[in-house]
């Protein structure tokens, strides 16, 4: 048996009712029969291999661009409030073929010819993506039909209704339990393990159980801490009996090279995407985030304001905090700020030249550094890609306990302590603390200050990595969505010298002079970009868009119109069109 044969039906896509009838009648009868396959320890290797096909790539970044950390030249549906009733399954993502395959192997792999532990351990695999496969329609849907064995073309099940989200999160669990349980714990950034469950747990339980907390119109709050618990247990797990740790090296460096190194940092990536001629892929970070022609991303203000002094200090509390240009507002500031954009001095990994934002690149004049690599990269990337990292266990850690009152001194300096102390910054100090009023004005449905202090070192210290959007959604601050995505503040239309060498870069302009002065950038805000206040402000990339976030919908994602007519059961997500 041939795994090319393998890999081609498994990547077959189709809508769960739609294609299943042709699915289920010719895989596996035709492909791979159960009685030939399935038989040795290889076997179960290649099969499940392909289940690694379901995790991200480039969407590990990409995935912030439908958040309020990064503003694009074509903002999406998401951001602007306008999502669609898609008609088709794979448009809306109600796709389930990767769950059929899952479902197939279970049944089959259980064979007495193969010792026990190995077995354990692929089936831990399997239910390891069984549960990925469910949270990430969890998070997009909410309710789901829960399906553990593959099924007949005329299997009544495929017609039932929707199941609650709590049978759907107890399931995920039990999967990620059994998994925990039984996969090998050796490091292995690319594959799963007992610690990759673990901390995808962690995720998982700290995800459901603050969309709780925070979203009574559900009716669950009274289960949310059991679930925070449960997060902080998982976390506390891999912190204790894990064989993970912050990678350490030059604060000034240490956190923009985990990001650009050629190989997994074992350290602290416990599973990652993996890049390179061996492999034949590559992605496209370096293109992203250094060409003017791909989405043109810059990081919002809002982002940039987030991080603190660099003494710990809030930069919220500085004196002319509000109107500080470009070049006074990123100094002096959390070492991982310039590890994060572009600021002066900079030199891309790999070069000599100083380089200042390119606005052709990003418009809001933040531009992003992190998943950047070498200039030889710039056509095809091949550095590896975190998909969980160990900072993330620590964040989740922090948050579940915060969120139960829990978080001491202690066990903030055994988890976010030690990400700001990689980079020199001073560690919270829970004592005394008081909420910072620049988190408060963002995050409506708190006030604890540490609480809020901890979700603003997630948001720096996971920045570009997928995460934001669900944890708005999760903490039901979905209204920041519909916020204008400032970018850099110009005390007055001209001409700055971004870095201090006395060379004048960027002439903000109302059209582009001709002639114009070569080597200068333009920006040019005719006509549909702008400045806050006028002749001066805070640029506006998007001056002309009207953005909303409706309370009462779009923290779920509607079912797709023509899953809805094949199966009369599927209620439509609250105040969707339902035909």
């Amino acid at each position: 048996m041939q795994i090319r044969s393998i890999l081609l039906l498994l990547l077959a896509g189709c809508s769960f009712l739609a294609c299943k009838k042709d699915f289920l009648e010719r895989y596996p009868q035709s492909e791979i029969s159960p009685q030939l396959f399935f038989n040795t320890e290889k076997d179960l290797e290649l099969y499940t291999n392909s289940f690694y096909a379901s995790l991200p790539g480039d969407g590990i970044f990409t995935a912030d661009f439908s958040s309020d950390n990064v503003n694009v030249s074509a903002i999406d549906e998401v951001v602007t409030g306008r999502r669609r009733v898609f008609t088709d399954a794979a448009s809306a993502g109600w796709t389930w073929t990767a769950l059929y395959n899952v479902n197939y192997f279970l049944e089959q792999y259980d064979k007495p010819s193969i010792p026990a532990e190995a077995r354990n351990h692929y089936g831990g695999v399997a239910r390891f993506f069984r549960a990925w496969f469910y949270f990430e329609k969890l998070a997009r849907f909410g309710d789901l039909p829960w399906y553990s064995k593959s099924l007949n073309a005329g299997s009544p099940e495929l017609y039932k209704a929707r199941d609650p989200r709590t049978l759907i999160v107890d399931s995920i669990i039990a999967d990620l339990d059994f998994a925990a349980a039984n996969l090998r714990s050796a490091k292995t950034p690319a594959r799963i393990s007992k610690w990759t469950a673990l901390a995808f747990k962690s995720r998982v339980c700290l995800f459901e159980g603050t969309f709780r907390k925070y979203h009574p119109e559900f009716e669950l709050q009274g289960s949310a801490d059991a679930l925070l618990q449960e997060a902080a247990d998982a976390a506390n797990e891999v912190m204790t009996d894990g064989p993970y740790k912050v990678a350490t090296g030059d604060p000034a460096n240490v956190y923009l090279n985990l990001f650009a190194a050629q190989t997994p940092n074992t350290n602290e990536f416990i599973l990652s995407r993996l890049y390179g001629l061996a492999v034949n892929k590559s992605h496209a970070a370096n293109q992203i985030f250094t060409s003017p022609t791909r989405g043109n991303p810059g990081l919002t203000k809002s982002l940039i304001e987030s991080y603190l002094m660099s003494d710990g200090s809030r930069f919220s509390a500085t004196p002319g905090s509000a109107t500080m240009p470009f070049w006074e507002e990123v100094a002096n500031r959390d070492p991982r700020l310039a590890q994060t954009i572009r600021t002066p001095g900079y030199t891309r990994i790999g070069a000599t030249t100083p380089l200042v934002p390119d606005y052709a690149n990003s418009f809001t004049g933040y531009q992003n550094i992190k998943f950047v690599s070498t200039p030889d990269q710039d056509a095809a990337a091949y550095t590896p890609l975190p998909i969980i990292r160990y900072a993330e266990v620590l964040l989740n850690y922090a948050e579940a306990m915060a969120e139960l009152q829990q978080l001491t001194q202690t066990e903030a300096d055994r988890s976010i302590n030690l990400l700001r102390a990689r980079v020199n910054m001073p560690g919270l100090t829970v004592s005394g603390l008081t909420a910072d009023p620049f988190l408060t004005a963002q995050y409506q449905h708190t006030t604890d200050p540490v609480v809020l202090e901890v979700r603003r070192e997630r948001r720096i210290e996971l920045a570009m990595e997928g995460f934001r959007f669900n944890d708005l959604m999760r903490w039901k601050e979905g209204h920041l969505l519909a916020e204008v995505f400032y970018g850099a503040y110009y005390p007055a239309k001209g001409t700055y010298d971004l870095d201090g060498d006395g060379k004048d870069d960027i002439a903000v302009v109302d059209t582009k002079p001709s002639p114009s002065t070569p080597g200068l950038q333009y920006f040019v805000l005719q006509p549909d970009k702008a400045l806050s206040e006028g002749d001066k402000g805070k640029i506006i990339v998007h001056a002309n868009v009207e953005k909303t976030f409706d309370e009462d919908k779009d923290y779920l994602y509607p079912l797709p119109l023509s899953e809805l007519l094949l199966n009369p059961k599927l209620e439509q997500n609250d105040n969707w069109p339902k035909q």
